[in-house]
Parts: structure tokens; C-alpha cells; sequence
């Protein structure tokens, strides 16, 4: 039996689908009885900051989707690190053998925001003793059409970006790939960087979005991301993570998607052909 965390989520429901349509035994743990019944399978009702519920939604599990939004932080520190470790000790409590984890791209003690608060959660769950797996994915295309994206926000791509090429990933790729994992015979101890099938500038994806692309010193950024009411504290880790982005951080291609499920992941063509 396998525990889908993050059930409702951008990963969550492709991976809902894609165990269902190969008729894989799985529970979905979600925050709401409304949304488990929208996804149609199997679901316990349960939240990270209830660990009582994760135990529940535990029993009989042996196999672990790790998975959950990255709440904002509070005073700097991560809610995610908490609630992730946590979830670990439960299910090692409760008999899992094999925990599948949604990191971040090559997490590290010197990253900010949530991608060190996915280093310390991987480090954790290594010392657990638990099998595991860790899908480290690139910048999700989704992100263009959600959150606080410059495509949802004033119909443009905007930010300090310069000519950095990312190598973005379709979620449903990343779903894809916890599938086989989950699903197919353990391999244990695994990292697995996962890209799209090209890099591309920020330039290259507004025009694909036919938006315009806006880029913006990073001085100009930091200024309206404040006057967005973010701390300082906060602007200067996006500053970084923007960073990262534009020295190329994020360009290279890996070809973990296609040894995983054997076949090539989506290009960003694709995924707005498929209806992102």
C-alpha cells in the first residue's frame, strides 16, 4: 500500500491518476473529505501539523510519498522541516520500508528559502534507516500559470533573470517518475535531478506565452517585491534564488526522466499543447 502526501497538489493529482490508471493499491492523505472525494480513490483525512492523523493514514502503508507545499516561513524557519521530519519518524513507527521524496534541485547547507529547508529533510530521512529516494526537480512550468509567477501577474515574465537558461519540468513528469518508483521495484539510496527536455532563457518562454518578457535589474525586483509587503529578509533570499537562475544554475539537462519511466519528458511546447 503506498501513502500519497501532497494528494491535492500539482504532483499529487497526476500521480492519483497515474496509479489509479495502473490500478496500483494507494491512499491519498488529504486536509479535507470534500477534496478526497473529488480525487475518487481511496483517502484518509489527515494534516502534517496533526501528526496523529499522519499516524493513521499510515497503517498498512509500507511504501511513502513524502510531498507537501512550501508553507511561508515563520521568523525565518521553515514550517516544512517540522512537519517533514516528523512525517519520517511516523512512518518508520508504522512499518514503511520505502519513502519517495519531493526535493528541491540539488538542495545544500548554503541554499535559502525552502530548498536548505529540503536539504535538512533529505539529511533526515538518510539516517532514518528507511529505504529512500530523493526526485530533486527543477522549476516546475506550472509555475508560470500559479502562484506569483510574471505570467499570472500582469501578463508578462518579469524578474532579474538575464540570459540564464533553465531547464524547466512539466509536473507531470515529476509524477511519472515517483510512479515507477513507488510502484516499481524499490531502488533504494537514489538522487534523481530532474529537468525537461531543453533549457531555455525566460526570453525564449514569453515568447512561447506570446507575453512579453520584462528584465529587471535586480535593485528594481527587490523594490517591488517589497512593496508587495515581503521583509527584507525574504526579498534578499529571492534575490538569490533569482540569482542562481540567471548565472545558469539551473540549465543543465539530466536524463533521469527518461530513465525512469523510459521515455523523454516534456517539452515546454508540449506541455501547453497538453493544456498546462
Amino acid at each position: 500500500m503506498i501513502l500519497v502526501t501532497g494528494a491535492t497538489g500539482t504532483i499529487g493529482r497526476r500521480l492519483v491518476r497515474a496509479l489509479a490508471e495502473s490500478g496500483t493499491r494507494f491512499r491519498a492523505l488529504v486536509r479535507d473529505t470534500a477534496k478526497g472525494r473529488e480525487l475518487g480513490c481511496e483517502f484518509a483525512v489527515g494534516d502534517f501539523d496533526d501528526p496523529a492523523s499522519v499516524a493513521a493514514a499510515l497503517r498498512g502503508v509500507d511504501r511513502l510519498l513524502l510531498n507537501s507545499g512550501g508553507a511561508l516561513p515563520v521568523a525565518g524557519r521553515q514550517p516544512m522541516v517540522r512537519q517533514q521530519t516528523t512525517a519520517i519518524d511516523l512512518a518508520r513507527a508504522a512499518g514503511v520500508t520505502q519513502v519517495v521524496k519531493v526535493s528541491a534541485w540539488r538542495p545544500g547547507p548554503a541554499a535559502k528559502l525552502s530548498v536548505r529547508a529540503h536539504w535538512e529533510i533529505e539529511e533526515h530521512l538518510k539516517a532514518s534507516g528507511l529505504g529512500w529516494a530523493m526526485l530533486q526537480p527543477t522549476g516546475y512550468m506550472q509555475n508560470f500559470f500559479t502562484g506569483e509567477g510574471g505570467f499570472a501577474h500582469g501578463r508578462a515574465v518579469a524578474g532579474p533573470y538575464g540570459t540564464g537558461r533553465v531547464a524547466y519540468i512539466d509536473a507531470y513528469d515529476v509524477a511519472a517518475c515517483a510512479a515507477a518508483l513507488l510502484a516499481g521495484p524499490p531502488r533504494g539510496g537514489a538522487t534523481y535531478a530532474l529537468t525537461g527536455a531543453e533549457a531555455l532563457t525566460h526570453e525564449e518562454i514569453a515568447g512561447k506565452l506570446g507575453v512579453p518578457f520584462r528584465d529587471l535589474p535586480p535593485r528594481t525586483a527587490a523594490a517591488e517585491l517589497r512593496a508587495k509587503g515581503l521583509p527584507d529578509w525574504f526579498v534578499e533570499d529571492l534575490l538569490w534564488l533569482y540569482a542562481d537562475l540567471a548565472s545558469g544554475g539551473m540549465s543543465e539537462v539530466t536524463t533521469a526522466v527518461r530513465d525512469l519511466t523510459g521515455r523523454a519528458p516534456r517539452t515546454f511546447d508540449e506541455f501547453l499543447a497538453a493544456g498546462a
